[in-house]
């Protein structure tokens, strides 16, 4: 018997892999709602829930959009619906708590002990009166601890965890990495445990908390540093873009432009040599393996500067990768998002005045799809309100209390 076409289980299902699951987001900045934009973009339904002076990344402009909104903030709240509600008071707290019925996951990043504060702690709290619910904490160090309950920063974290002591030239100094690299890991991890919890609930029937803090995440980025001092002892020291481990693994100049060469193995080392007729090169008794290559860095990378002085760096990358040698070009914020690769991938989001990037993962049937433009303050009260059964006089006395703005109050 053939199968109808529309059983066709390759079929793309434009919901996304995760609709029909809930999700309350209460977080601010960037790695909270970093990790609900993505379940947003594969279908989740995530309601914002700013507190009221709203998410700071609002005002962390400029550049703003025409909604007023700073571009940041755009970045990382498409696909959600907002709502303001000040969780201090408790006609806010049993607001949430309604919202709460319906929902799957709750995400918050505030500074431990904020929510039990509120009579909102997981396990003293919720967990019994939502046995299903999915309570994710992002944080910068936990709850305990030494550092436990403090406040955490990206940069700060970068700083205190070693990755700006691995970043920059010896001339620089340390250096931040120059995007949010900690919140932005944080914001997957948060992502991966909330993922792993809905996949066990479908086991136990039970919900659980889940836990990302920004320290973590740091110290996890720190491979193969990390690693490498565990093994040797020797603290890693600043080698600008060269690789530890391996070489050449860094930037070089061209003659009309920078370019990275990335030679994993001596297979690449050699066709990279015969590529820019240099064969001489990989016989040279200093540089036949990777670990003789370490050894006589600088003499490697004068030799190699010395070669490429000459080239144009579009075609030396597009002729060395052809024939298996990874290297591209340094290119800009703009130049990145001007390749044609880019546009391929879809990874530029336009339409109806917001731009923004692409969906970093796609599932053959349940692709996902880049949500609706980044809300305005509290811009669906009234339609979460519905939602959720609670009355329209209600809604308005909730307004008239203060526990349910529909403005920032900065």
């Amino acid at each position: 018997m053939r199968t109808p076409s529309n059983a066709n289980p390759e079929r793309k299902n434009p919901r996304g892999s995760l609709d029909g699951i809930r999700v309350l987001d209460l977080s601010r900045v960037l790695a909270g709602p970093l990790c609900t934009q993505m379940l947003a973009d594969h279908g989740a339904d995530v309601v914002k829930v700013e507190p009221p002076a709203g998410d700071d990344t609002r005002w962390l402009g400029p550049p703003f959009e025409a909604s007023g909104d700073a571009a940041y903030f755009s970045a990382v709240n498409r696909g959600k619906r907002a709502i303001g509600l000040d969780l201090a008071r408790p006609e806010g707290k049993a607001v949430l708590l309604h919202l709460l019925e319906q929902a799957d996951v709750l995400v918050e990043n505030f500074i431990p002990g904020t929510m039990k504060r509120w009579g909102l702690d997981y396990e003293a709290d919720l967990s019994a009166r939502f046995p299903r619910l999915i309570y994710c904490r992002i944080s910068g160090f936990g709850a305990d601890g030494p550092l436990g309950a403090l406040p955490g920063y990206d940069a700060v974290l970068q700083a205190m965890c070693g990755l700006m002591s691995i970043n920059g030239e010896p001339a620089s100094g340390a250096t931040r990495i120059g995007v949010p690299i900690v919140d932005h890991l944080t914001g997957y991890t948060a992502l991966s445990g909330i993922l792993m919890a809905l996949h066990e609930r479908h086991r136990s029937g039970r919900g659980q908390a889940v836990e990302a803090t920004l320290f973590d995440a740091a110290l996890s980025l720190l491979v193969p540093h990390a690693a490498n001092w565990l093994s040797s002892g020797a603290t890693p020291e600043l080698l600008g873009s060269a690789h530890p481990n391996i070489a050449p693994y860094d930037k070089f100049m061209c003659g009309d432009g920078e370019i990275f060469l990335g030679i994993l193995n001596d297979g690449q080392f050699r066709r990279f040599c015969d590529s820019v007729g240099c064969p001489e090169l990989a016989a040279d008794p200093r540089f036949v393996s990777n670990a003789l290559r370490l050894a006589h860095r600088p003499e490697l990378r004068s030799r190699i500067e010395a070669v490429l002085s000459a080239c144009s760096r579009q075609a030396l990358c597009q002729r060395l990768m052809q024939c298996g040698v990874p290297a591209g070009p340094v290119n800009t914020v703009a130049q990145a998002f001007g390749q044609a690769h880019t546009q391929h991938r879809r990874m530029v989001v336009e339409r109806d005045g917001y731009r923004g990037v692409g969906l970093p993962v796609r599932l053959s049937r349940t692709p996902g799809t880049p949500g609706s433009s980044p809300p305005g303050y509290a811009r669906h009260t009234e339609e979460v309100m519905a939602v959720a059964g609670i009355p329209a006089r209600e809604v308005a006395a909730l307004r008239d209390s203060g526990a349910l703005p529909d403005r920032p109050q900065r």
